[in-house]
């Protein structure tokens, strides 16, 4: 309820939940990895993989998927499989909560900078 509140308050500084970063993806990094999709459109469709699964971690929502059908009724011995899924999902949430940190952290020093100027 914070950031919802938050960007209602401060629209200048908070950016919205669906608003696409507007600083170098590069600054203030030295090196930076680019995420990469690994599972394609037509494998995440063969798969019908619902919409709100095709994300980065779609490759393992595949294979946990596949696995789930494979050993039906004994999908307890998929547990691996989830584990790895479930994990991703998460550090992909912690990765989206530091770009939005930092999209707000930048909005704020920009702000600050043009007060000054």
């Amino acid at each position: 309820m914070g950031n919802a509140l938050d960007h209602y308050m401060k629209p200048d500084v908070v950016p919205g939940p669906d608003v696409v970063t507007t600083f170098d993806p590069m600054l203030g990094f030295e090196s930076r990895k680019e995420r990469v999709m690994i599972a394609t459109q037509e494998e995440m469709e063969s798969a019908k993989l619902p919409l709100d699964a095709r994300d980065y971690c779609a490759h393992l929502a595949i294979a946990y998927q596949a696995c789930r059908t494979d050993k039906f009724p004994f999908v307890y011995q998929c547990a691996h499989q989830k584990h790895e899924y479930l994990t991703c999902e998460y550090e992909d949430y912690v990765l989206r909560m530091k770009e939005f940190e930092r999209e707000r952290r930048l909005l704020e020093r920009q702000k600050r900078l043009n007060k000054a100027a």
